[in-house]
Parts: structure tokens; sequence; C-alpha cells
């Protein structure tokens, strides 16, 4: 059990606040670190599985990859509304864990079939839609309000170092295996089964001092009726519809600068190294300074590198410091969000309301990639570049005027 803001000693800085951060924290950021190397080692290999492996089209290609990135929105809602209902955090999230590793050996036993690749892969998203909300307001749940920031920069930096690692792991066992993808999908699921183990072994479920509420649906749509919960996911949802997929800058990246096929996974690597170093600082910053300032600046970020895929700037300096940004902007926007949103939740119902957030940013950002392919389609990447960068001014400004109230601003 951490402090509580009236138990804590006054004046506690340096050393003193990153031990209230707490070890389930740590704990917690162990497991996504596994899970990351061993959910990245997939990613950074499908493409290539399915389009050259398979000789699936583009069009069958455009489908798993939509499965891969929307199935988890309302599984979000479900996972986070199950785990505040039976108050099993832990359990909810082991669960998503479980089914996730699970899956990758799916990959193996559904071979080459189209279908089954689908199911397996929309399966493996609904392990993460269970245990992303669950996963976050454990985090919540064991540190004091006043180091969130610290306590999510230092979960998101353990996880980004997983999926720096993911792709170097996958490049690693593809050359020891003479280039099997089969061999990369089993040693994904030990590393899986692995995070598991730690999960069960080291995390604690964390319960609320005070006598627990009843949750129930009604409940949970009260969520609704709360001004600043609603502010703070309309914010969410309009800066989720100015990004795009990480895929499509990565794209861009490769057309703009001819990068070969066997270089084009390190652009991922290149991301999370940036992510990695800076996911802690930030969450420092964000308690510091305040965490809506960070959170846009972090989307300033992402506009730059929109602009800066198609702008002056050629060769390694163009991939160096467009990568750098974009991992700014993940660094300064995925824990810096779920920080701010948590004062706001009332605890019975805290995975529930990171859940509804979470989920209106998944569709968002389906619906913002869906039609960034059809502006490129039309207009071609460079143009299509400079209108997602205006969109994302439009959004920091729309969601400035909507977070400008003190008490969501925290």
């Amino acid at each position: 059990m951490y402090l509580s803001t009236v138990d804590k000693p006054a004046g506690l800085t340096g050393r003193g606040r990153w031990s209230l951060v707490g070890g389930n924290v740590f704990a917690l950021g162990t497991v996504s670190l596994i899970t990351d190397i061993s959910s990245e080692m997939v990613t950074a290999i499908l493409p290539l599985y399915l389009v050259i492996g398979l000789q699936l089209s583009p069009l069958a290609y455009g489908v798993v990859d939509g499965l891969y990135t929307g199935s988890t929105a309302l599984l979000r809602l479900a996972g986070g509304y199950l785990a505040d209902r039976t108050h099993r955090r832990k359990a909810i999230a082991g669960l998503g864990y479980g089914l996730s590793a699970v899956c990758k050996l799916g990959l193996v036993a559904v071979g080459n079939s189209v279908a089954g690749i689908g199911a397996v892969i929309t399966a493996d998203r609904t392990g993460k839609g269970l245990r992303t909300a669950p996963r976050d307001a454990l985090i919540t749940l064991s540190s004091p309000p006043d180091v969130l920031g610290r306590a999510f920069g230092l979960h998101r930096m353990m996880d980004s170092a997983g999926a720096f690692l993911g792709p170097l792991v996958a490049i690693a066992v593809l050359a020891a295996a003479g280039q099997a993808f089969d061999a990369v999908f089993v040693v994904s699921f030990c590393i899986a089964a692995l995070a598991v183990v730690v999960l069960v072994l080291f995390v604690r479920d964390q319960r609320s001092a005070v006598a627990a509420k009843a949750v129930s649906l009604r409940a949970a749509s009260g969520l609704l009726r709360d001004r600043a919960v609603v502010r703070l996911l309309i914010g969410a949802c309009l800066l989720g519809c100015a990004t795009i997929g990480d895929g499509f800058v990565y794209l861009m990246l490769q057309q703009r600068e001819s990068i070969s096929t066997g270089w084009f996974p390190l652009l991922a690597v290149g991301t999370n190294a940036a992510y990695l170093v800076l996911a802690t600082p930030i969450g420092v910053l964000a308690d510091r300074v305040g965490r809506l300032p960070v959170l846009l600046g972090g989307y300033l970020a992402l506009g730059a590198a929109y602009l800066m895929v198609f702008g002056f700037a050629h060769g390694w300096p163009l991939l160096v410091a467009t990568l750098a940004l974009y991992g700014l902007f993940y660094a300064a926007s995925d824990g810096v969000l779920m920080a701010l949103a948590g004062p706001l939740l009332p605890e019975h119902l805290r995975t529930t309301g990171i859940a509804l957030i979470q989920s209106g940013q998944a569709l968002s950002y389906l619906l913002s990639s869906v039609l960034f392919g059809l502006a490129w389609q039309l207009y071609g990447p460079a143009a299509a570049s400079r209108i997602a960068a205006v969109a994302v001014g439009l959004a920091i400004v729309a969601t400035l005027v909507l977070l400008r109230a003190r008490k969501v601003a925290a």
C-alpha cells in the first residue's frame, strides 16, 4: 500500500519521490518489457511473413492489418468494466497476457490459412484489449497521484525497452533458424509465457483502502455524465483522429529514402530507442510542469515529424530527426494521458474510465488511418503528410480549449 497524498511527508524530492512509485509499478514494467519483446518479434516480421512468405495480396494484408489495429477498441471497455466489477484487476490482466501468449503458437498451428491467421491475430488483440486498462489502473493505484507521471514514465520506458529489443531478437532468431518464421513464433511464445509467470509471482493486486462501492453498468455509464471525464475523452479522441498508424510513417520514409526491405523493421527500433530514452524524463517533467502542457507538446512533436518526412532533409539526418520526434511524441503522450486521466476517475471505476478513454482513442486511430490512406491515394504521400500535420495543429488547439479548466489540466 502506498502513502496517500495526505500521509506523504512534505518536501520529498529526488530519491524519496521515486521511492513512492513502488515495486508494483516496476513489476508491471517488467511484465510489459518481456511481453513487448515477444509481441514486437511478431510485429517486426508479420508484413514479410504475410506478403512474402504466404504471398498474400496487398488487399488481404490490409484486412489482416486492420484487424490487428482496430480489434482492441471495445474489448478494452469490456476488460475495464469486468476488472472493476470483480475487483480482480490482476486476474483480468493475466487473462489478457495469457491469451496473447497462446496466440503465438496459434500462428504456427494455422499455417497458410488466411482466415486462421485473421482469427489468431484477432484473439491476440483481444488479449491486449483485456489487459491494457487493468494494467494501467494498477499503476494508478500503486502510486500517489502527484508521482503518476514518474510511474507511467518508468513503466513506458520499460515497455519501450522491450519494443526496442523485440525486432532485434527476431532478426537474430531468423538468422539462427535459416529464415524460418515458425521459429520466431515459438520463441515469441516462450518469452510471452515468461511474462505471465512474472505477473503471477511478483505483481500485487491493489484494493481500495475504503469500502468498495458496487460497480454496475449504470454506475459505469455515469462516467459520461462527469464533465471533466467527457472533456478528456473528447480531447483524447480529437488527438487520436490526428494520429496516423506507425506503418504509414515508416512507409513514407522508405519511399523517400529507398530503404531496402531488410532494413525496414529497424525504423521501429529507432522510434523505440528514442521512446526508451525519453519516457522517464518526460514523466518527471509532466509531474513538475503539468501533464496537459507535456501531452500537447508531444503532439507538436508529432506534427513536426509529419512535416519532416517530406521536408528539406535527406539521408540519415531525415531518419534520425523524424524517428526522434516520433519517439518524443510517444514518450509525451501515452503514459502522460493516463497519468492525466487517473486522478479524474473514481477509484472504483478507475479501470473502466481508463478503458473508455483508450477505446475512444483506438477507434479514432482506426478512422484516422483510413482517412490518411484515402488522402495518400488521392493526393500522394507528401500532400497527405502535410494534411495530417494541419490536423494535428487543429486537434491541439481544440483540446487545449476543452481541457483548459484547472481541474482537468492538473
